[in-house]
């Protein structure tokens, strides 16, 4: 069954069990920068970016391009990048300056932002997570305060 299916309980997928999905991926597959997915023609599960990561657990398999997501896909995927989004403009920052000193996005991107050359895959797995629980927190999913 794919992640964005309900099953016939009513169980809702939410972006934060998107986001672990998204970690438990990179730690069974592995996790590569510049691309969603390396390039490989030898397995259905490539190592992937956060990006292509969240895209995988969204459909259940690598996804080229996202607008060819069905429409509840799509706005499952969003949902769950918009929370990743979230939880690094809170916690790591990129800012991008013109040559006048103008800000030129005000939010940090998933895609610079895992592509960073210094940039880990246990970094990467632990922000997916972090934003996970932080998207619990704030929409209070387990109960908590």
């Amino acid at each position: 069954m794919k992640a964005t299916q309900n099953p016939a309980i009513g169980v809702q997928v939410t972006p934060a069990d998107l986001l672990r999905c998204a970690a438990l991926y990179l730690r069974r597959h592995g996790w590569h920068q510049g691309t969603y997915y390396a390039p490989t023609t030898d397995t259905i599960t490539p190592p992937a970016c956060a990006a292509g990561a969240i895209g995988i657990a969204t459909a259940g398999h690598r996804v080229e391009h996202f607008s060819q997501l069905d429409p509840d896909a799509l706005a499952n995927y969003l949902a769950a990048m918009a929370a990743f989004v979230d939880y690094l403009d809170d916690h790591a920052p990129v800012f991008h300056i013109d040559e006048d000193g103008y800000l030129l996005d005000e939010h940090t991107s998933p895609y610079s932002w895992n592509d960073d050359p210094a940039r880990t895959a246990e970094q990467v797995i632990t922000a997916l997570d972090a934003a996970a629980d932080e998207w619990d927190r704030l929409h209070n999913q387990r109960g908590e305060n």
